[in-house]
């Protein structure tokens, strides 16, 4: 499914480079991006791989997008780009953006992981359940002071910790990750092994084709690159061009490495 058909960036080149965003995509003002069920944007750092996917996150009021008012150019950049939506008739996209869609970046994740790790918001989550079972404030003040609490702390802990990041994050994207919705996935590989990134891609693979899911993915992990199933934009080109993954410069310097190591593998 095709929820988000295209997006055009803001003709206006603007001179100033002080300008976001406009700095950042002067040489790619007024260009269209065409998508398809999956569409990486790719670049190296820097290359506005990021500041797209806010920009559309912003521009289609999704869930997660972040607004940056204290860059007075932003609204006016925002503003000025354009979309077309897989039904062209109809305009209001707040109908045709299925509610269940997010932008979701890699700070995002790592949030997460930290907010699981820490004592204080299991302390508070412990505390709530049990106001949930009844107990009155009072009982809530001795437990707070009781072994008891302090040993199941412990014990939560010790289970949270036997997960990695990569793990953790893996659980969150099972969570995040539902049939019929428009994601976009900012560097999504961010904590996770090559297998963990490749099994990412697999299911990712399965919501487009079988659930009704289209994504839009900043990435430059080989891994990502050469599994998902994707049409792939490079912003490190003079103007922008679709490539295939083994193009790019971040695989072939991959490509390369292990060439030139070639000899200790055999």
């Amino acid at each position: 499914m095709i929820y988000l058909n295209s997006f055009k960036l803001s003709p206006v080149i603007e001179r100033n480079p002080n300008a976001y965003p406009y700095r950042v995509f002067n040489n790619n003002a007024g260009e269209v991006f065409i998508f398809d069920k999956i569409t990486v944007i790719y670049g190296n750092n820097g290359s506005g791989k990021s500041t797209l996917l806010n920009l559309i996150a912003n521009k289609l009021n999704m869930k997660g997008s972040e607004h940056l008012s204290d860059h007075k150019y932003y609204d006016a950049f925002i503003e000025e780009c354009s979309f077309s939506l897989s039904d062209t008739r109809n305009t209001h996209h707040q109908q045709l953006i299925p509610v269940d869609s997010l932008y979701i970046k890699s700070e995002d994740i790592l949030y997460e992981i930290k907010k699981i790790q820490q004592e204080a918001v299991l302390r508070e989550g412990y505390l709530y359940e049990h106001s949930k079972l009844g107990y009155t404030k009072e009982q809530l003040e001795q437990l707070k002071q009781s072994s008891q609490m302090k040993k199941q702390i412990e014990i939560m802990q010790f289970a949270n910790e036997k997960y990695s990041n990569g793990e953790t994050s893996m659980q969150l994207f099972d969570q995040y990750l539902v049939p019929d919705a428009l994601y976009l996935l900012d560097e999504p590989e961010t904590s996770l092994s090559p297998a963990n990134q490749i099994k990412l891609c697999e299911e990712i693979n399965q919501l487009a084709r079988y659930f009704n899911c289209q994504f839009i993915i900043a990435s430059h992990s080989p891994f990502m690159l050469g599994t998902l199933d994707a049409k792939i934009y490079s912003l490190d080109a003079p103007s922008l061009k679709i490539s295939q993954w083994y193009e790019l410069e971040n695989v072939r310097f991959f490509y390369e490495f292990f060439q030139s190591h070639n000899h200790m593998f055999k």
